[in-house]
This record gives C-alpha cells, sequence and structure tokens, in this order.
C-alpha cells in the first residue's frame, strides 16, 4: 500500500473520532459479481429490438439509456432491467468482507454514487443502524447514531431518482441540489475518504475540483481537513492532479482491485481499533 504508516494512522484517528465521511462508488460491489458494464448493454439492447453487436458501439451507458428514455418515453424498463440484474437471489451479502469492513468502521455519514441497494443491506445483515437518505424530505427521519447513507445518484425505491439518462448525469453535474448544499455542509469539518470510485469520471472530477473551491473561499483554508482517494491502479498522473486538491493518493497493493481494497480496509480497521481502545 503505498502511503506512509503514519498517514493511514492519521485517517485511523480521524475516524475513530467520527471525523471522516466515506464516499463510495461502484468499485465496492465488484465481488458481488454483479453484471459488467457491456452485460448491462446488451440487455438494454434486447429491450430495444436491436442487434447487441453494433448496439453496445454507439456510445457510453448514459447516451444509450438517453436514446432508450426518447425513444420508450421512460426509463421504467431499464430501471427495471438493473434492478434484476443488481439484485439476484443468489447474492449472498454476508460474505462480501469488503462491505462487512465499512459496517464496521462506522462512520457517520456514508456518500455514494451506487444505484443498488447492497450497502443498505449489509449494514441491516450485520444488524447495524442506518438511515438511507434519497432526497431532502429523508433528512427529517434521520435516526440518532445511526449511519446516514446518502444516494448522490438516486434509488432504484425512488425511480424519479436515478440518474441513469445523459440528461439526468449533466443536470446533476450543476451540484445545486439539496444533496449538494448538505455534502458541501458535511465536508467543512470533516475528512472525506473516496473508495470504489475511478477518477476518469467526469463527474467524481468535477465534485472535487467544487469541493476544492469550497475550501479555497474560506478564510481558514490552511486548516481543511486532508482528504484521501484510494486508487485501484497506481497513476502518477492523477496523483498528482488530486495533490493539487488537497487529497492524499493511496495506491493499491495487488492487481486485484476487490482483494486490494479489502485489504486495505481491514488494515485502516486494525489501526482504528487500537485508537478506539487508547480512547476507551
Amino acid at each position: 500500500m503505498k502511503q506512509s504508516q503514519n498517514g493511514i494512522s492519521i485517517l485511523a484517528q480521524a475516524i475513530a473520532n467520527k471525523k471522516v465521511i466515506l464516499f463510495a462508488g461502484s468499485g465496492i460491489s465488484t465481488g458481488l459479481g454483479l453484471p459488467n458494464a457491456k452485460e448491462l448493454l446488451e440487455g438494454l439492447a434486447i429491450k430495444l429490438g436491436i442487434d447487441t453487436t453494433e448496439f453496445i458501439t454507439m456510445g457510453e451507458f448514459r447516451e444509450l439509456a438517453e436514446y432508450y428514455l426518447l425513444e420508450k418515453g421512460t426509463l421504467s424498463g431499464l430501471r427495471d432491467l438493473l434492478d434484476g440484474e443488481w439484485h439476484r437471489e443468489d447474492i449472498d451479502i454476508s460474505k462480501s468482507r469488503v462491505h462487512e469492513l465499512i459496517v464496521q468502521l462506522d462512520f457517520p455519514i456514508i456518500y455514494t454514487t451506487n444505484y443498488d441497494r447492497w450497502l443498505e443491506r449489509a449494514f441491516a445483515c450485520h444488524n447495524t443502524l442506518y438511515t438511507k437518505i434519497v432526497s431532502v424530505r429523508d433528512l427529517t427521519n434521520i435516526k440518532p447514531l445511526a449511519t446516514q447513507i446518502i444516494k448522490f445518484h438516486g434509488d432504484f425505491d425512488a425511480p424519479d431518482s436515478l440518474v441513469f439518462a445523459e440528461s439526468a448525469y449533466l443536470q446533476r453535474l450543476e451540484l445545486e441540489s439539496p444533496l449538494d448544499i448538505k455534502l458541501r455542509a458535511d465536508i467543512l469539518g470533516k475528512s472525506i475518504l473516496f473508495i470504489g470510485s475511478s477518477f476518469t469520471d467526469i463527474n467524481l472530477r468535477f465534485l472535487l475540483y467544487k469541493l476544492t473551491k469550497v475550501w479555497n473561499s474560506q478564510e481558514y483554508a490552511q486548516d481543511r481537513p486532508r482528504s484521501y482517494f484510494f486508487m485501484a491502479k497506481p497513476n502518477a498522473v492523477q496523483e498528482r492532479i488530486l495533490a493539487s486538491r488537497g487529497i492524499v493518493s493511496i495506491e493499491a497493493s495487488g492487481q486485484d482491485s476487490t482483494q486490494s481494497l479489502e485489504e486495505f480496509l481491514r488494515e485502516l480497521l486494525e489501526e482504528v481499533l487500537e485508537h478506539r481502545r487508547s480512547a476507551s
């Protein structure tokens, strides 16, 4: 793991003190065996009655989802397709060590761009309280001591909230929704740990840029809490850009992304537990 033990210890102490927000991307669910992008696009093509081989070469998922919306007038069929493929009965969340470690780390707030329900099911599986937040209305239902799970790109249980099609994705980039306002407030006193995300995602890069502007516009920008980005693969270019935005890169130590993420979270939890024992 490319990051000094001292750096990991600082992060662990902040987590133990409830001073870290987790930002989780789709990479946390890779080990569950969910269908890949190619398989999802093939299912989309079948629903549209289009040759799959040709269709999957015509654009990215969000572009093709936009086409689906224009053709069908609704995304309900796509939503049902994804919901069924991502929540198969043969998937056992209790066997996902990555999800279990996330629960055990006990973050006060988790933001996720994932549409699936596996993060919430992991908390339920391990008998840990959580509050799912999809819209501003949910903010009135926050339970004391429960982890807040904010579904940043929507949730299957609220179809209108889902950010599937390109038009919804571009609108989301405005970052002016109630959840965006909440995020800006949450980060002012806390660090962020990004896991399961790719720096190639323009939405994520723009989010990091905006968050940096929020801090730099404050009188006490030098007191900004340190944030961290777990990288599945070493990338000097991305590491340099992240550093310019005040974010520390932590590079995976192995080739398998799920295994590397699990190893990182396990090492982090050991440090967090040590800090918790020292404080008690």
